[in-house]
C-alpha cells in the first residue's frame, strides 16, 4: 500500500521529520519557501499539506487547490491565515495545534514583561558595547512585578498559564476575556466584563487574545490613554492586536514605560520606529521556540493528518 504524498512547507525537528519520512512521500521547498503558485503545484496529486501562518490561504487559493487534498494542518494554534468557508467549500478538513504550546508561550510572556520591566535592551547594550563604567546606585532603575497589577486580556490556556507565573513574582491578576472563567480557575483573579476597564487597573498589561475583526489594533492611541501613566506592556499572542505607530508615540511619551514584543503586524518587516527606541524588549516570534514544543505541535499536526486520511476522529479539527 502507498504512503500517502504530504507537502510541507517548512523544515520542521528531526523528531517531526522523521515520523513523516516514515508514514508518508513529502514534499519540501528546494530552497527558499514555496510561493502561493509553487505551493498550488506541489499540491497537485497531494493528500494533506502541513503549512504554518506564512502560508496564506485565501478562497483563490481554494478555488485552485488540488481535488487530491483531503486535510490541510497549520502549524499554529491561529487560523486567521485561513479562509475556512472556502475550505469547508471544497470539503478539506483543517486542523491546528492548540495546547502543545502553552507553557513554552507562557514563558515567553515572562522574560518579556521581565526584560522590559528591567531595562534589559539598554543593560545588554552597555555590555556589548563596552560602555558600562561600572555600578551605579542610579543606573537603569526599572520596576517590580511584585504586588503590581498585571492585566490580561484573553485568559485562555496561555493567558491562565501566564497568571499562574506571575502570581509566583507577587502579581495581582486582574483579566479580561469573552466570559469569565469558572470558580476554581479563576482563584483569585479579579474579572472584568469590559477590556476598557482592565486597561484602567493594568500597571502591566499582556496579550493574549486570538487575531479577529474585533481584536485588531486593540491597543491603540485610545485604549493607550487609559492605561496608567508608566505601564509596561507585553504581547506575546498576535501583531495585529497593537497599533504599532500609537503604541511607538505612547512610548516616547512616557505614556507606556516600556514594552516587550515577540509578535509584529507585517512580521518579519516590523515597524523601524521600534529598533529607534532603547525602552522595547524585542525578540523574532519565539514564543513557541523550544525543541520540545516545536516537536509537540510537529506530532499533533501529523496526529490530525493521520486522523482525518484514515476516516477517524483528528484531536483538533479547526470548525468553520
Amino acid at each position: 500500500m502507498s504512503k500517502p504524498v504530504l507537502v510541507v512547507t517548512y523544515r520542521l525537528t528531526e523528531a517531526v521529520e522523521g515520523r513523516i519520512a516514515r508514514e508518508f512521500v513529502a514534499r519540501y521547498p528546494q530552497g527558499a519557501p514555496f510561493t502561493t503558485e509553487e505551493l498550488l503545484a506541489a499540491a497537485d496529486g497531494a493528500d494533506a499539506l502541513l503549512i504554518t501562518p506564512v502560508s496564506k490561504l485565501d478562497a483563490s487559493f481554494f478555488a485552485r487547490v488540488s481535488s487530491s487534498v483531503k486535510v490541510i494542518a497549520t502549524f499554529s494554534v491561529g487560523y486567521e491565515h485561513i479562509d475556512l468557508a472556502a475550505a469547508a467549500g471544497r470539503g478539506i478538513s483543517i486542523a491546528n495545534t492548540p495546547g502543545v504550546l502553552t507553557e513554552a508561550t507562557a514563558d515567553i510572556a515572562l522574560l518579556l514583561l521581565l526584560a522590559a520591566s528591567r531595562r534589559a535592551t539598554e543593560g545588554q547594550e552597555l555590555v556589548r558595547t563596552a560602555q558600562w563604567k561600572g555600578f551605579e546606585p542610579t543606573d537603569l532603575l526599572g520596576w517590580q512585578l511584585g504586588g503590581k497589577v498585571l492585566g490580561i486580556y484573553g485568559m485562555g490556556r496561555i493567558g491562565q498559564a501566564v497568571a499562574q507565573r506571575a502570581r509566583a513574582f507577587g502579581m495581582k491578576i486582574h483579566y479580561s476575556n469573552r466570559s469569565r472563567l469558572a470558580p476554581e480557575v479563576e482563584g483569585d483573579a479579579v474579572f472584568h466584563a469590559s477590556p476598557l476597564e482592565l486597561l484602567g487597573v493594568s500597571q502591566f498589561l499582556s496579550l493574549h487574545a486570538p487575531s479577529t475583526s474585533e481584536t485588531e489594533h486593540f491597543l491603540n492611541a485610545k485604549t493607550l490613554a487609559l492605561l496608567p501613566r508608566g505601564a509596561v506592556v507585553v504581547n506575546a499572542a498576535r501583531g495585529g492586536l497593537v497599533q504599532d505607530d500609537d503604541l511607538i508615540a505612547a512610548l516616547k511619551t512616557g505614556q507606556v514605560a516600556a514594552a516587550g514584543l515577540d509578535v509584529f503586524e507585517g512580521e518579519p518587516n516590523i515597524n523601524p520606529g521600534y529598533r529607534e527606541l532603547p525602552n522595547v524588549f524585542l525578540l523574532p516570534h519565539l514564543g513557541s521556540a523550544t525543541v520540545e514544543t516545536r516537536t509537540a505541535m510537529g506530532m499533533l499536526a501529523l496526529d490530525n493528518i493521520d486522523a482525518v486520511l484514515a476516516g477517524r476522529k483528528a484531536p483538533s479539527l479547526v470548525r468553520v
